[in-house]
């Protein structure tokens, strides 16, 4: 059954804006657990099942017949991107080194931008049915490139193959490089992670992982409840409610993205990344109350004709702000607080409170819209807000300290190891 025309519109909109769709979130939320639990595994076997996954379902939408086709294949993307999104910046921290761990995690992040912006652009000439075909093309080049990654060091010493975990690490940092400092530090923690009993998923909420976990799940929190997918999937009713270009704001914003999330990657391992979120919060925080005040002015009649600039320019510096900060730097952290025996189990909450959050701000953002724009941005403005606060009193700096170094640290009080100095 062909759809062209204004259904065909309808379809390649869907594809593109990613539409607050229960059935998509909560696919992405159940793939989060799935995707987590295959770190007690193998991160390689994860990648696999998750690019088989989302080949899958842009087929399955490519050449679907009907509605359940089109389900089945957006239940099949929800669940590789689930996956994707924990086992890659896991992946990505444990074989870069301290000094360039932040940079190079974040990179997925602006290549996922990347790649978002180009299908914004590219839909706009083809059908939606090619436009999914298209999307498969990169999920073959990643199965064909998952031949070329080696297995994580980390995963490597962990299941007690250390020979291999020091071949992988000479491979991955040179032949010139010493790493015997290196392949020592990760074979002493291992070793002491085997005196401890092994862990299960209800242990996680050991008083020993509340620092870690409360970072973690605090700031997948905060970072849905500021709007960022909400401003992301309505842009273009946002403008359009303030009487602006929806085609040039929205263009606008895909650019913008790209860059400030491109600087973002250049500034990770040399601010840090608790100053780069508390600019990115702060930023927000000044944007969501530019453009509420401007809805609000709308509203009572006050500077009408200013609307829409102030809203363009409000949306601007938040959208900007969160791209370079509030976007990327929570995975970064999460991909380096939890300890390996932990890894899984906290990651599949993490990552579990993430999609929630996503499908609640998706879902209510239209809701919030027609009991009030401005209110909504008020809202956001005070969540961004807290999450200055957080940062500040609560999340640690990771830079240039390695993975062994941070989950000591995290195991410990706050005062007793002193790591927010």
């Amino acid at each position: 059954m062909e759809r062209d025309g204004a259904d065909g519109e309808v379809m390649r909109r869907s594809l593109l804006e990613k539409e607050s769709e229960e059935a998509n979130i909560l696919s992405a939320g159940g793939g989060a657990s799935l995707g987590s639990s295959f770190h007690v595994t193998t991160v390689l076997l994860a990648m696999w099942l998750a690019e088989i996954f989302a080949l899958t379902g842009w087929l399955a939408v490519a050449f679907s017949k009907g509605a359940w086709s089109l389900d089945l294949g957006r239940l099949s993307m929800g669940i590789a991107t689930a996956i994707i999104s924990y086992v890659v910046p896991v992946y990505i921290s444990e074989i870069s080194p301290e000094k360039l761990r932040g940079g190079l995690t974040l990179f997925n992040q602006f290549l996922m931008c990347c790649g978002i912006s180009t299908f914004y652009f590219i839909g706009n000439f083809i059908s939606w049915r090619v436009l999914a075909l298209s999307g498969a093309c990169p999920a073959i080049l990643q199965l064909l490139g998952l031949f070329l990654i080696p297995e994580s060091p980390r995963w490597l010493a962990k299941v007690g193959d250390y020979e291999g975990c020091e071949l992988v690490l000479q491979h991955l940092r040179g032949k010139s490089t010493d790493i015997s400092q290196e392949a020592a530090d990760i074979r002493d923690y291992m070793e002491n992670l085997k005196l401890q009993p092994e862990e299960k998923f209800l242990h996680v909420f050991q008083r020993k992982y509340a620092n870690a976990l409360i970072v973690g799940v605090g700031l997948m929190g905060l970072q849905q409840m500021s709007g960022g997918q909400g401003v992301t999937a309505y842009a273009s009713s946002i403008f359009s409610a303030a009487g602006f270009s929806t085609e040039f704001g929205t263009t606008v914003l895909a650019i913008l993205q790209v860059l400030t999330i491109g600087l973002g990657v250049f500034l990770m391992d040399r601010l840090g990344r608790r100053p780069l979120l508390l600019i990115s919060a702060a930023g927000m925080c000044f944007g969501s109350l530019v453009v509420g005040m401007s809805f609000l002015f709308q509203d009572l009649d006050w500077w009408s004709d200013a609307t829409p600039t102030l809203v363009f320019f409000g949306i601007l510096i938040y959208f900007g702000t969160y791209a370079i900060g509030v976007l990327g730097i929570p995975w970064v952290i999460m991909s380096e607080i939890f300890p390996i025996n932990i890894k899984a189990s906290a990651g599949s909450l993490v990552n579990l409170v993430c999609w929630i959050g996503s499908w609640i701000v998706t879902y209510t953002f239209n809701f919030m819209m027609e009991w009030s724009t401005g209110g909504m941005f008020f809202v956001f403005a005070g969540t961004c807000g807290v999450i200055v606060v957080f940062v500040t009193y609560l999340v640690p700096e990771t830079m240039s300290r390695t993975l062994e170094e941070i989950h000591v640290s995290m195991t410990k009080s706050p005062l007793e190891e002193g790591f927010m100095d």
